[in-house]
């Protein structure tokens, strides 16, 4: 019998996939656990629109992110750190605080764990800071950390 499954399965497969189960398997687990639907017709053509559906949101959301990085490219946010004599710094600025900026100066609500900070920013002057927008879009953001 062949059977659509509806979830990640370890041993059968991934979600969409089509595979051939014995009827007894299939009608004594697959089916009434919930892990699979009987592979007629119209439950094939429900799962190409899914999959289509689906690529086309995946599309969209790459163009979204592509879009975003263009927009945070030509931005630079402004931020402030107490320093004391000699120039040293007290405490750093962290991705927290750039998400917080950004939504404050420009209006972009941006996720603090998709900053990629490799070190905290400790001293005055302008940094470019990676922001991973999506899988494969990652952009830039220019911070400009001012003495306070």
């Amino acid at each position: 019998m062949k059977v659509i499954l509806l979830q990640d399965e370890k041993k059968l497969g991934k979600k969409g996939d089509i595979i051939n189960a014995s009827d007894g398997y299939a009608r004594n687990y697959i089916l009434p656990k919930g892990i699979g639907v009987e592979a007629t017709p119209a439950n094939i053509n429900d799962l190409k629109l899914q999959k289509a559906n689906a690529k086309k949101v995946a599309d969209e959301k790459l163009e979204e992110a592509k879009a975003l990085s263009e927009k945070l490219s030509s931005l630079i946010i402004t931020t402030s750190i107490k320093t004391g004599s000699g120039g040293r710094a007290f405490g750093s600025i962290s991705s927290k605080e750039i998400a917080e900026s950004c939504k404050e100066q420009h209006g972009i609500t941006l996720d603090k764990k998709k900053i990629v900070l490799d070190e905290a920013i400790k001293a005055p002057g302008t940094y470019n800071v990676p922001i991973k927008l999506h899988p494969e879009v990652t952009g830039a953001l220019r911070v400009k950390v001012e003495e306070a």
